[in-house]
């Protein structure tokens, strides 16, 4: 009964489609419905095999034939032949198509194309094999100057230049603007890709079927891989391209290995479904040798239940490179696996759609890519890399972001350094000795961003800063000031100063190292009072930091930077009373007595010194009105000990103290007092930067993306055409659609949640911070 109700519904859709146009009785299986309703009752049809069953005739009487192809006796598909009309049939190549070689010179239709590589004539020469099968000698590359053609610009397209064209099926504009390209020196790559894949069909044609049908030599063969070749470099920006065409280079080198040798094979691992890979993991462990870094890395994008996570897609080289580094140090010359009872089996996938399953002949080899355990070793490898370069990552989805740029160039891993990075280090070095060997360390801060290529910030917020620090720590030098250590920033038209090997990684700065800079700080200004820094002051306070043995060999250097910063700094109070405050009154009465003994360094005391020392004294919660007579102690004390100051500035030889001016200076001490709640006073909030600080969204999504995107977080990574359907629905193009949801990401955690790689990647982690 269900088959009657089939040959019932056969014969209405070709009575409709009758009365349009007269055709033939349409056929299944190359019977028509009259013939079937004759014999039916007489004999049973047979049953239908699993294989499709088609009758395309190549009479002219069957050129409006309308065909009905029965797949496992359930599926109807429905086809008319297209081109055929009777004038074309009337006047059709009757001629075997050939395969015009490099070089050979042809016209067709007044154009003449002499760079050849590609079939001509009206049918090729049917082959069929559990290898490849070609249904009536027809091939979707095959040029037929039968059909019509009008020529065109090769850059013209219509919707004839469908996902998998064939020359037959074009319209005569394009087969004229395809023929332009042949004509031309196939370079242009602003063409549409649909000419060069027509173009592809023939080169894969002529190497993986009439190569093995027939003598190819090897010179050709060689010629037809330069080829491949050339054109996976000028359209390797289509993804589709470059995989199909990686694929038949990989195929290429496996046929004939004595004449194709790939100069980086590892650059062909890419692919995730690599025959190449394939074939040297197998050869490697069958041969019991270790498996190398580049086949470890190309099992992990190999391997089905795995997906490498975004960084190490945008960051491929240096994900590369950090891997195998890691790989090595962990693995040595590598794994070496047992090999496993599967065999390798390597079937190429033909971009053309009329070619059909190849499979490579090898030796008979294992296949250890199917198996799980060694790659368990590998994945958590992978992944450390992917966390290392996360924060590098993150950064390059940024706009206009570069990996040259010096912040990128600190967020990468201390295990590698790109060459720009090395070169820029290399000259941050010469200079920062030369800085520190004629002049203490001291250079301007502008020198200093010159030496990183960028520009002098307006300001120097925490990000600023941070880039300064960890550049300097990078390059094997330390920074003074540091505002982890020193509390302080420098200024753009500021100074700062250098000094060797730098503040250790994990440093905490000790009670004695926060205690002796604040005594430098105050020394400093002391010292600076007059305008002038005497030898004397400045010998003073490096006493302070040199006969301290509470001090470790690192804070030294550091508080001795400090120092030249400060004295070559102009002085300011503000943010000491937060560090006056950490300080116990040992510690205090202490910095009391140094900063008296560098202002009587110089041999001579001020009335403007007297009056800093006694605004420092009450900052410090001594006794102002102690300043006078512990200058005096200090005075004897050192006529006591036979030590008088000895000052080396010609102008002050001896030290000697005004009297009057001591008295005068006890009674100002209440006013002084009055000014210290204007002096000592917390350092202002800094600006915060835009990095610091995420600005709130000021636009969401429509409601279009916004379902596009819901949908897109079901899982981590999406086949294109998938996408494709679901902005179909929601009349939406799928580049446009896919900047529209990473700019909305950047808004909000300035980063992009999808990776456009082919597939549609979703990165989850940037998903998540979405979410809070």
């Amino acid at each position: 009964m269900d088959f009657w109700i089939f040959v019932i519904a056969l014969a209405v859709i070709w009575l409709l489609f009758s009365k349009k146009k007269k055709l033939p009785p349409p056929r299944i299986n190359g019977r028509n419905i009259s013939q079937i309703n004759n014999t039916s009752r007489q004999k049973p049809l047979n049953k239908p095999t699993n294989s499709v069953a088609s009758m395309n005739s190549r009479t002219s009487d069957d050129d409006e034939l309308a065909t009905f192809t029965v797949v496992n006796g359930l599926t109807v598909e429905y086809r008319t032949s297209r081109e055929q009309t009777c004038e074309t049939a009337a006047r059709r190549n009757t001629r075997p198509a050939r395969w015009i070689k490099q070089g050979e010179n042809i016209t067709i239709q007044n154009t003449v194309i002499s760079r050849g590589n590609f079939y001509f004539g009206d049918h090729l020469k049917i082959y069929s094999s559990h290898e490849y099968n070609y249904n009536n000698g027809s091939d979707a590359s095959l040029v037929n100057d039968a059909l019509s053609i009008e020529y065109i610009s090769r850059h013209y397209e219509d919707e004839s230049l469908g996902y998998w064209p064939s020359f037959s099926t074009l319209s005569p504009r394009c087969r004229g603007a395809y023929l332009d390209w042949l004509a031309s020196e196939r370079n242009d790559a602003g063409c549409p890709i649909g000419y060069i894949f027509i173009y592809f069909y023939g080169l894969e044609r002529r190497i993986l079927v009439d190569g093995k049908q027939e003598a190819i030599s090897d010179n050709e063969f060689k010629s037809l891989f330069e080829e491949v070749l050339r054109l996976r470099t000028l359209f390797q920006a289509n993804n589709s391209f470059r995989r199909y065409s990686t694929q038949l280079i990989e195929t290429m080198a496996l046929l004939r290995p004595a004449i194709i040798v790939l100069e980086n094979e590892n650059e062909y691992f890419a692919s995730g479904s690599s025959l190449l890979f394939q074939f040297r993991l197998a050869s490697t462990v069958a041969q019991g040798e270790p498996v190398s870094a580049g086949l470890a890395l190309a099992w992990l994008k190999y391997y089905p239940e795995y997906t490498l996570r975004t960084p190490a897609r945008r960051c491929a080289e240096v994900f590369t490179a950090l891997f195998i580094q890691r790989y090595v140090k962990k693995f040595g010359e590598g794994l070496v696996v047992k090999p496993n009872k599967t065999r390798l089996k390597l079937d190429y996938t033909p971009a053309s759609n009329t070619l059909r399953g190849v499979r490579i002949e090898l030796t008979d080899l294992p296949d250890p890519s199917v198996l799980k355990a060694p790659v368990q070793k590998l994945i958590p490898i992978a992944e450390s890399c992917i966390n290392a370069l996360d924060a590098y990552s993150r950064y390059l989805g940024k706009k206009d972001a570069s990996a040259s740029d010096v912040v990128a160039i600190m967020l990468l891993p201390d295990e590698i350094l790109t060459e720009n990075a090395e070169e820029m280090f290399a000259g941050f070095k010469r200079w920062a000795d030369e800085r520190i060997r004629e002049n203490s360390g001291l250079a301007t801060v502008a020198d200093f961003w010159a030496r990183l290529g960028m520009p002098v910030p307006d300001k120097i917020n925490k990000k600023e800063a941070e880039l300064m620090q960890n550049f300097t720590r990078r390059a094997g030098y330390g920074i003074a000031p540091d505002m982890r250590y020193h509390l302080v920033k420098p200024e753009p038209e500021g100074n700062l100063v250098l000094f060797a090997e730098g503040h250790a990684e994990f440093y905490i700065p000790s009670e004695e190292f926060t205690s002796v800079s604040v005594a430098l700080r105050l020394g400093a200004m002391m010292a600076q009072m007059d305008k002038i820094v005497d030898i004397a002051e400045q010998a003073a306070l490096e006493k302070i930091i040199d006969h301290n043995d509470s001090l470790t060999p690192m804070e030294k250097r550091s508080l001795h930077a400090y120092l030249v910063w400060r004295l070559n700094t102009p002085a300011s109070m503000a943010g000491l009373k937060g560090k006056i405050e950490q300080l116990s009154n040992k510690e205090k009465s202490t910095i009391g007595n140094v900063i008296i003994h560098v202002a009587c360094a110089d041999g001579k005391i001020d009335p403007a010194e007297i009056k800093q020392l006694e605004k420092i004294y009450a900052s410090l919660g001594l006794d102002s009105n102690t300043v006078t007579s512990d200058i005096h102690r200090l005075s004897t004390a050192e006529k006591t000990s036979s030590a008088t100051l000895q000052a080396t500035s010609e102008t002050s030889s001896t030290f000697s103290l005004d009297e009057t001016v001591l008295a005068r200076h006890e009674s100002d001490t209440t006013d002084v007092r009055l000014l210290l709640s204007t002096i000592f006073v917390e350092d202002t909030t800094e600006d915060a930067s835009p990095a610091d600080t995420a600005a709130p969204p000021t636009t969401g999504l429509d409601k279009a993306h916004h379902q596009l995107y819901q949908r897109l977080l079901e899982k981590e990574r999406w086949a294109r055409n998938d996408v494709a359907e679901l902005c179909q629905q929601l009349n939406l193009m799928v580049s446009g659609a896919i900047e529209t949801i990473n700019d909305w990401s950047f808004e909000q955690v300035d980063a992009p949640v999808l990776d456009d790689d082919d597939d549609i990647y979703v990165d989850l982690e940037i998903a998540q911070e979405l979410k809070g």
